[in-house]
């Protein structure tokens, strides 16, 4: 048996599910709109044709968002380097060494930059 026929029946159960999901909505939802149903959903407060403070995002907004990117990658190439240590040996270390490394650098730039104080 193919070893991927297993990933790819969970792939076509899931697309039918929610192609199922779609048409049945659509079949069964009514069909009375008005003004307030088609506006955006802002949590019941009336939406403001400009966002407060100008419509601008303070660029912490996105340095944290990056801070965050940056050290979820390397969780993600942490954890299988740990599972594999033992295979990989010294090449693995050193490797392993000069990612964190490289990360280390990007923290301690922020840092100094002043991105991890929040005020």
């Amino acid at each position: 048996m193919n070893p991927y026929v297993p990933i790819l029946a969970i792939g076509a159960i899931g697309f039918g599910f929610g192609a199922f999901s779609v048409v049945a909505a659509a079949i069964s939802g009514p069909k009375r709109y008005n003004r307030a149903k088609l506006e955006a959903y802002e949590c019941g407060i009336e939406p403001s044709p400009q966002a407060a403070g100008g419509g601008r995002f303070p660029v912490k907004y996105f340095l944290t968002a990056m801070l965050f990117i940056v050290f979820d990658i390397e969780i993600v190439f942490l954890y299988p380097w740990a599972v594999s240590f033992d295979q990989l040996g010294l090449f693995g270390l050193v490797e392993m060494i000069i990612f964190i490394a490289t990360v280390f650098v990007a923290y301690a730039y922020v840092w100094r930059r002043g991105g991890l104080e929040w005020d």
